[in-house]
């Protein structure tokens, strides 16, 4: 986890029960409650996205699609010219 061994895991508890003692679960019970604000607001941040991307593909497409119709004249055929192989008998 995070490129650390069980010897630095350790020392981090243990620096952890020193520093906040009896304090640690209402600490801990902080740090989870803010990280689960975090997530919260970051997936919202996300979901914003996701929508602005959705319209933006949407916008898009429906501009593609009438720009194609009246591209019809072009002087590109729409299949290859090349000839079909055919194999030697």
């Amino acid at each position: 986890m995070f490129g650390l061994g069980p010897f630095e895991m350790m020392v981090i508890g243990v620096v952890a029960v020193v520093l906040f003692g009896a304090n640690l679960p209402e600490v801990a019970r902080q740090a989870g409650g803010m990280y689960r604000e975090f997530r919260g607001r970051l997936n919202e941040v996300q979901r914003e996205f996701r929508a602005a991307e959705y319209e933006a593909t949407k916008a898009f497409n429906m501009d593609s699609n009438t720009n194609s119709s009246t591209d019809e004249d072009d002087d590109e055929p729409s299949e290859p010219s090349a000839p079909k192989f055919t194999p030697p008998s």
